[in-house]
């Protein structure tokens, strides 16, 4: 925020006050906006007139429709008694100016520092407001605030927005509460969006590969400059923190921006034939109509890693969302539309949950379907692979993990502790590479698990994701937390112990838990937990280790730490993964491949492979040479 945006922020707060004098004490503890006017602003700042009149005006009449709009809400004052204020609704939806105003230091003389009248420096975040909360519980109101452009409802078919029969709720995980209704597309929507991707698909692919490359561009440019409301969107959807959402924004434009490169890069090939009166040549050529279907843990990066890829080769893609989180998916659509990707390209076809199986059938079987792309459970994967063997399609699957994070006695313990913090807590552990099953060496153990139960205490924060210090959202929905507590409650009734956590608070928030004593009989060793729950199980040789990591359906990731190189090429070559993880438990980026072996998937995602997945190679044989 610049100080032009801080001096506004700050009018805002006057407006605030002036049409509310009560809540005075609270807000206006430290700072007082003074100017009367835009043209003081300008003048002060040696900004142009015309901006600081716009944004001065709006930002006026903002307040001026809020003034009738007043609701009680109770506020725990510094001394945790409670009264009763009024509070204007539109302050409650301007959360995001709060770390940019509150206890700052200025030198500009316009603005008047006052002694505080509490005894405490604790900031007026949630944690002030709600001084006696021992459980996360939303008592403040959060209000999902984007670009109404970005905020799209319908769904997206060959260049048009398209309404349904009937809509479907989104819901904010982390209060329960509806933040929009979507059309409820079905399987008729499912196939006009089909047909549409078929028949924009011959135009598309006769592009070169250079307007290809310049639209996918434009797309990352546009994800870019609106980081901030698709971050948002996220955060909303599916509860992850805003750092973290905004961390998901960039690595989907990166998958964007790496095969707008990649699409010039589609090589051919020349064969050195056996008879001298002919040529061999290989060629590339899309595939056709790709349907994409993602899962709602990466509701922006999943579709971009996929899409980006299939409209690099040529291909048309059919996307069908998560049924949480489809608003984001709507709003990448938006994006390509203002990127100039030509109707039919791109289309989003949302749905409920009722209605995704007969959905996916469609986008499954229709015979002008020739490349599926899937991200989610192992057990859908492989319905969807029964479904695409009749017509027999290309298949791409990213499915379930089960990631095993092995400490070896030679590791640095510091910077293990560090890797199994980003590794198991990212997204509240709601990642298909979250590592699920943490072994460490008996030498280490004990220092291990100490110094991991204090970076916890010390780093993580449950809360709303559109609080500044929350570190751990909800998980998605009931269900995901149901899981989580019977795994603990399982683990516990075989001998483990809590050293952290345990415990489930309201709706799906659940404290993230340290449970040692764990042994491979228990369930949070056999099944991905999806959550924050982290079991450690000791171990003595690295043959152990391995055979534990190593029993498993699944192949995704794996991660251990050690300072023994030649351990380093043992284990690595060991682990029955499709990835690993050396002193390293953030491993995803898009220039490398993401995939798994055994039943953890086919195919690579990302990389310079990714875009193989839609493409077709053709043997062309050129004879009768006189050579």
């Amino acid at each position: 925020m610049n100080q032009f945006e801080e001096l506004l922020a700050l009018e805002v707060r006057r407006y605030e006050h002036l049409y509310n004098p009560t809540m005075k004490a609270v807000l206006h503890e430290d700072q007082h906006m003074v100017y009367k006017s835009w043209q003081e602003i300008a003048k002060t700042l040696e900004t142009p007139a015309e901006l600081c009149k716009a944004t001065w005006t709006n930002m006026r009449d903002r307040f001026t429709k809020a003034k009738g709009r007043m609701k009680k809400v109770k506020i725990g004052d510094a001394g945790g008694k409670k009264s009763s204020r009024v509070v204007p609704q539109l302050y409650l939806q301007l959360q995001w100016l709060e770390p940019h105003i509150k206890h700052r230091k200025t030198t500009n003389p316009h603005i008047k520092h006052r002694k505080r009248k509490t005894t405490t420096n604790m900031p007026l975040t949630q944690s002030r407001l709600f001084p006696c909360q021992s459980t996360v519980t939303m008592q403040r109101k959060y209000s999902l605030d984007v670009c109404a452009q970005l905020l799209r409802t319908q769904g997206y078919i060959d260049g048009h927005w398209i309404s349904a029969a009937s809509t479907f709720p989104v819901v904010d995980p982390a209060t329960g509460e509806e933040i929009a209704k979507v059309a409820d597309c079905g399987p008729a929507e499912a196939k006009q969006a089909v047909n549409a991707a078929h028949k924009a698909f011959y135009t598309w692919k006769q592009y070169t590969a250079k307007e290809r490359s310049i639209l996918l561009r434009k797309w990352f440019d546009l994800l870019t400059l609106h980081k901030e409301d698709l971050a948002k969107l996220i955060t909303f959807e599916c509860g992850k923190p805003m750092k973290e959402s905004l961390g998901e924004v960039a690595y989907a434009a990166s998958f964007l921006e790496w095969f707008s490169e990649e699409a010039r890069r589609v090589y051919g090939d020349i064969v050195p034939p056996a008879a001298k009166d002919r040529k061999i040549l290989l060629l590339k050529q899309p595939v056709g109509v790709a349907s994409i279907i993602t899962p709602w843990n990466f509701p922006s990066a999943m579709i971009t890693r996929k899409a980006g890829a299939a409209l690099a080769a040529g291909c048309t893609v059919v996307v069908k969302p998560a049924e949480d989180t489809p608003l984001s998916a709507l709003a990448l659509a938006e994006l390509a539309v203002q990127a100039g990707i030509p109707a039919g390209v791109f289309n989003v076809v949302p749905c409920s949950r009722e209605k995704t199986p007969s959905v996916g059938e469609v986008l499954c079987t229709d015979p002008l379907v020739g490349k599926i792309s899937f991200t989610g459970s192992t057990a859908t994967g492989k319905i969807l692979l029964k479904q695409a063997a009749d017509t027999v399609k290309k298949v791409s699957m990213e499915l379930g993990g089960n990631a095993p994070f092995i400490v070896f006695d030679s590791a640095d313990v510091d910077k293990a502790v560090a890797g199994a913090m980003a590794s198991k807590f990212r997204n509240s552990g709601q990642t298909c590479v979250c590592s699920n099953r943490f072994l460490v060496q008996n030498g280490i153990h004990d220092r291990f698990v100490e110094k991991l139960g204090q970076a916890m205490d010390a780093e993580l924060r449950l809360g709303h994701g559109s609080d500044p210090n929350t570190t751990q959202g909800p998980l998605i929905n009931v269900r995901a937390a149901d899981k989580v507590v019977h795994q603990i409650t399982d683990a516990v009734s075989q001998g483990a112990k809590v050293l952290r956590g345990g415990k489930r608070h309201d709706g799906s928030f659940v404290q993230p838990t340290l449970l040692v004593d764990v042994t491979t009989d228990m369930l949070c060793t056999q099944e991905e937990t999806f959550g924050p729950l982290l079991p450690v199980i000791r171990f003595n040789t690295e043959e152990e280790a391995l055979a534990i990591a190593n029993a498993t359906e699944v192949g995704l990731a794996g991660y251990f730490y050690s300072q023994d190189i030649s351990q380093i090429w043992r284990v690595t070559e060991a682990l029955e993964v499709g990835m690993v993880g050396v002193n390293e438990g953030i491993i995803s980026t898009s220039e490398a491949p993401f995939g798994g072996i055994k039943q953890s998937g086919l195919g690579r995602e990302g990389s310079k492979y990714g875009i193989d997945e839609y493409l077709d190679i053709k043997y062309m044989c050129l004879g009768g040479l006189a050579l």
